[in-house]
């Protein structure tokens, strides 16, 4: 789908300063909000902006202020596991 969106000759000038992709940062806008909100999970947002590896996605989380949940059970797994792996 290749959604159309209108906006009035000067905004998107002043938003497309500097040879800003304005197609890219709406998509990445969307795509933002709807992660945060969870109405998007991981490999869908991955798949939206063509991500291939997962230092893309941590930067993009990063980038767009949206830090995932890490719980105190999260901290306890990734420690048996490095105790398990002798780190």
């Amino acid at each position: 789908m290749n959604p159309i969106l209108h906006l009035p000759d000067a905004l998107a000038e002043r938003l497309g300063a500097g040879g800003v992709d304005l197609e890219r940062r709406a998509l990445e806008a969307l795509v933002a909000e709807e992660y945060r909100a969870g109405r998007m999970t991981k490999p869908e947002l991955c798949a939206a902006l063509g991500f291939e590896v997962l230092d893309e996605f941590d930067g993009f989380l990063k980038a767009h202020d949206i830090y995932e949940a890490y719980t105190l059970a999260d901290f306890a797994e990734e420690r048996r596991v490095a105790t398990e792996l002798g780190l």
